[in-house]
């Protein structure tokens, strides 16, 4: 497989675009429907924009990169070439939300993305399905054209690895901001929190688990300081019962260790 379509002008379909384009592949073509981000992504990939399905270039697989909600209705909707295989990179829809007479497949990168931050492709992990048995071959080689880790993995698995990475990711980064607001309530800026966030993270990167170093009044169990700390938060009830749920949470785990 060597010519690409890109179906989609997210974050994900930029960060793919410049990798499918930097690894060799033929980016022939990104589909999509808003127009000004379309232009803008082909750009950055150095490829051609359309948003007409009457001029869809042929490709030897199409890669949907949409929302969610929107896989199943746009991959039905592609007038796709006879052989062509179809994948979304989703990794909470299974597969069978692509039409079940496709040579389909799922190409899920484990990784958060953000419009203009470049992200390096050849380290994230591409989790891989497919229910056409002969196709298993060529998407793997086509995988690795563009991660040196692909896993393969069906609906379900993925679907952990999605919530996963919600609360690895999504949830400790709304935390941050949870925190940016609390040190900003006191007059001093988010930078005063930055060296403990990165030595958090390092620390749970370098253990054999994050569990083993968790630290803090929870896993102390130490009641009269979370109290004070809840006290602080009685203006903010839903901060609160989220600092409890939490709490209870550290407690109840670091008893099993």
């Amino acid at each position: 497989m060597e010519r690409v379509v890109i179906v989609g002008s997210g974050n994900l379909a930029e960060a793919l675009a410049q990798a499918v384009a930097r690894s060799g592949l033929q980016l022939v073509q990104l589909f999509a429907r808003n127009a000004a981000r379309g232009e803008a992504v082909a750009a950055l990939a150095g490829t051609q924009w359309t948003a007409d399905p009457a001029r869809l270039a042929d490709a030897d697989i199409y890669l949907i990169s949409v929302s969610d909600k929107a896989v199943g209705e746009v991959a039905t909707a592609l007038p796709l070439p006879a052989g062509a295989v179809v994948a979304h990179t989703a990794g909470s829809v299974p597969l069978d939300a692509l039409p079940a007479h496709a040579r389909r497949a799922v190409f899920y990168p484990l990784q958060t993305f953000t419009k203009g931050r470049s992200v390096d492709f050849s380290q994230i992990p591409l989790f891989l399905e497919t229910d056409d048995s002969p196709l298993r071959p060529a998407l793997e080689a086509f995988a690795r054209r563009l991660s040196h880790t692909v896993v393969w993995a069906d609906s379900a698995c993925r679907a952990k690895v999605h919530l996963a990475a919600v609360f690895a990711c999504n949830f400790v980064n709304h935390m941050y901001a949870v925190g940016e607001g609390i040190v900003r309530s006191a007059g001093l800026p988010f930078d005063v929190l930055k060296p403990l966030l990165a030595e958090t993270a390092a620390k749970a990167l370098d253990a054999a688990s994050p569990a083993d170093v968790q630290t803090g009044p929870a896993v102390r169990n130490d009641l009269p300081t979370m109290a004070r700390h809840r006290a602080l938060l009685a203006a903010a009830p839903r901060l609160e019962n989220i600092y409890s749920i939490i709490s209870n949470n550290i407690w109840e785990i670091s008893k099993k260790i």
